[in-house]
């Protein structure tokens, strides 16, 4: 049988009792349909996987006894940030879930000129929380205890603004450098633009604070689909997919 895994925000600590509510216990009780004495395996983030077993299901929780506490998936060694412009509909969270599957440390949404997505206030909070949720089932699916953050949208002058010990690159499909060719470090941001790329302005400002730009071969990829084969190259050039070490 699976073993399921579901996410919780709070403590845990082997030896107690953890109570599920809301969303989480119905998906637990209502859809997955667990029943008493049933293990499963919680995680919350912190890097750990706690094998714990269903002690009582009911319409508004589920209690469950943590009987352990076990390291969980090692991370990529090369911590990557996807600084992925704003795109519409599915997109983001395509672009989110894919990258969680391939290891990505944190994403950092941009402000551009040609996102047409604007966002403030409740509603940018929604959406957040929306895009956080999306990262926390990739986890739950592909085996991570450590939960990437998303993080508050930025214009590209704020971002480009922040001090940062990374590389950086944008991916451009009029670079001459191809992506296998960049300089890497062990920490790096990787700027995706969204429908129709970035402009030409925020890409001149972009090589003028030291971001190297790199392409995707001859081909132009959706927003969705960059960010994914970019991450997959790169996880391959230095990352967990590599076969060296």
């Amino acid at each position: 049988m699976r073993i399921h895994r579901i996410y919780t925000d709070q403590a845990l600590e082997p030896g107690r009792d953890a109570v599920l509510e809301d969303a989480p216990a119905h998906y637990l009780s209502r859809v997955l349909r667990v029943t008493t004495g049933q293990s499963v395996v919680l995680i919350n983030g912190d890097g750990h996987e706690y094998p714990a077993e269903v002690q009582r299901t009911g319409r508004r929780e589920v209690v469950l006894a943590v009987r352990s506490r076990l390291p969980g998936l090692a991370e990529s060694a090369l911590e990557i940030t996807v600084a992925q412009a704003l795109s519409r509909g599915e997109r983001m969270d395509q672009t989110l879930q894919k990258c969680t599957e391939l290891g990505v440390a944190a994403f950092q949404p941009l402000f551009s000129e040609r996102s047409g997505v604007r966002l403030a206030g409740e509603k940018l909070q929604r959406r957040l929380e929306h895009w956080q949720g999306v990262v926390i089932s990739a986890c739950e699916q592909c085996g991570r205890a450590r939960v990437p953050a998303v993080r508050p949208p930025l214009p590209i002058e704020d971002w480009l603004g922040q001090p940062t010990g990374s590389s950086r690159l944008v991916l451009d499909p009029e670079a001459a450098m191809p992506l296998p060719g960049a300089r890497l470090s062990s920490s790096l941001e990787l700027a995706v633009g969204p429908e129709g790329g970035f402009s030409a302005e925020e890409l001149g400002r972009m090589r003028e604070c030291g971001v190297q730009s790199a392409s995707l071969g001859p081909r132009i990829l959706r927003t969705e689909t960059a960010a994914p084969a970019a991450v997959a190259i790169l996880q391959c050039l230095k990352g967990d997919l590599s076969s060296r070490g």
